[in-house]
């Protein structure tokens, strides 16, 4: 924020501007039960990176972004469907910064 002139001048840059004071990390994560067709997608909350439904009815998604980030959207993921989820699977591993976008695949 600035001041100038008695005039306050509010600032906000899109959070991937920030992602060189939040590391980024990635989460490859594995839901089972009956999770297909919930809307995992509509809750991505500005990750990137992709999510697909699987042969076997479980859904898998490729994420990053900062930490505390994709454990919200985790938390949310489990507010709004933890009676469809049985199990995640979560393995965090460093960051690649392959993705421009969230994909649906």
């Amino acid at each position: 924020m600035k001041v100038r002139e008695n005039i306050v001048i509010e600032s906000r840059l899109p959070d991937h501007f920030y992602s060189f004071i939040r590391p980024m990390v990635r989460a490859h994560i594995h839901f089972c039960g009956t999770v297909q067709g919930v809307g995992f997608r509509y809750t991505t909350l500005s990750l990137t990176g992709w999510v697909k439904n699987l042969s076997d009815g479980s859904v898998q998604a490729l994420l990053e972004g900062p930490r505390e980030k994709i454990e919200e959207l985790l938390s949310k993921l489990k507010v709004q469907f933890g009676s469809f989820i049985r199990e995640t699977q979560i393995e965090w591993v460093e960051a690649r910064g392959e993705f421009d976008r969230f994909s649906i695949i």
